[in-house]
This record gives C-alpha cells, sequence and structure tokens, in this order.
C-alpha cells in the first residue's frame, strides 16, 4: 500500500473530545496492517541520523514504537505528570483545550544524543515544545520533530520554529 492511500484512511471525528475540536481518528490506518506498515515506512526515511526516537503519550507511542523498533534504535516514552516511575523532568505546556505537563525521565537520554521527536498531530505546538525543551533538560538534541498530521490553521509549526529555528518540521498529511 502506499502512504497516501494509508492517510486515506483517517477519520475526522467533529465535537471530540470536546465541541468545537475536529479530532483526527487514525485508528482505521493502524487497524490495516497494510497501511501501517506504510506509514512506518515512511516515518522511517526521516533523520536517519538520529540515534533516538522519542515520542508523545498517547498515540505518539504507538508511531514512535514501532518507528524505533523498525530502525532498530532506542524508544523514549515523553509521559503525562505521575505516570514516569523514577527522577523526571517536568514540563507545563497549554492545548487547544486546557493545560498539561508532560515528564521524562532525567537519565532517559546521554549527553548530545540526536533525537527524532514524534506525534500523530501537530496542532499548537504547545505539546511539542514542552516536549523538546524535555529533551533537552535530559541531555538530548531534537535534530527532527516528525508528525502524521499537522493542523495548519492552529500554526504550531510557526510557534516550534519560533522557539527551535534549527529543528526540521516533516508532516506527512497537512490538513
Amino acid at each position: 500500500m502506499e502512504l497516501e492511500q494509508a492517510l486515506a484512511l483517517i477519520r475526522a471525528v467533529p465535537d471530540f473530545p470536546h465541541e468545537g475540536i475536529l479530532f483526527q481518528d487514525i485508528t482505521p490506518l493502524l487497524s490495516n496492517p497494510d497501511a501501517f506498515r506504510a506509514l512506518i515506512r515512511a516515518l522511517g526515511q526521516v533523520d536517519p541520523k538520529a540515534q533516538s526516537v522519542v515520542a508523545i503519550e498517547a498515540r505518539g507511542f504507538i508511531l514512535g514504537a514501532a518507528l524505533a523498533n523498525h530502525r532498530s534504535i532506542g524508544f523514549v516514552p515523553v509521559r503525562k505528570k505521575g505516570k514516569l516511575p523514577r527522577e523526571t523532568f517536568q514540563e507545563g505546556y497549554s492545548l487547544e483545550y486546557g493545560d498539561d505537563c508532560l515528564e521524562i525521565h532525567c537519565d532517559a537520554l546521554t549527553e548530545r544524543s540526536q533525537v527524532l521527536l514524534i506525534d500523530d498531530v501537530l496542532a499548537t505546538g504547545g505539546t511539542i515544545n514542552a516536549a523538546i525543551k524535555l529533551i533537552e533538560l535530559a541531555g538530548g538534541k531534537v535534530s527532527t520533530v516528525a508528525v502524521l498530521i499537522e493542523i495548519l490553521a492552529l500554526g504550531g509549526r510557526e510557534r516550534i520554529l519560533a522557539q527551535n529555528s534549527s529543528i526540521n518540521i516533516e508532516s506527512l498529511l497537512s490538513i
């Protein structure tokens, strides 16, 4: 299956999780093995020099873990507050519908390790900017951010680049 066919399986769900949000449901893509393989193959071409894949909870984990396995490199989770058992760095951020906090283990990365940051959706950029700060606190350097879907109207790319001008941002589907 070609990537374009895989991306066509994504469904828009209005008013989820809150009124006014148009949620992008990736489960039809993930449940189709040919589509999921096409997606991971495409992500596998992004940032071949990365030493680790860091992914953001929760849907980012699905993509990040599969990609790290595909590339035979390490996987590091960035989780919501209170989910990691050891000493963590924390960073708060704003969503289009509220505030939250992310964490990473303090010892998750080696000094200056090159990181490919993965998430499912780039919306306002708040989650990804928080994850970039955490990766830097843990000693890593984000070279590329890769997302499945970028919602252009919310301006997340511009917010990320305003704080991190040297980072490459790759999106497979822009809406």
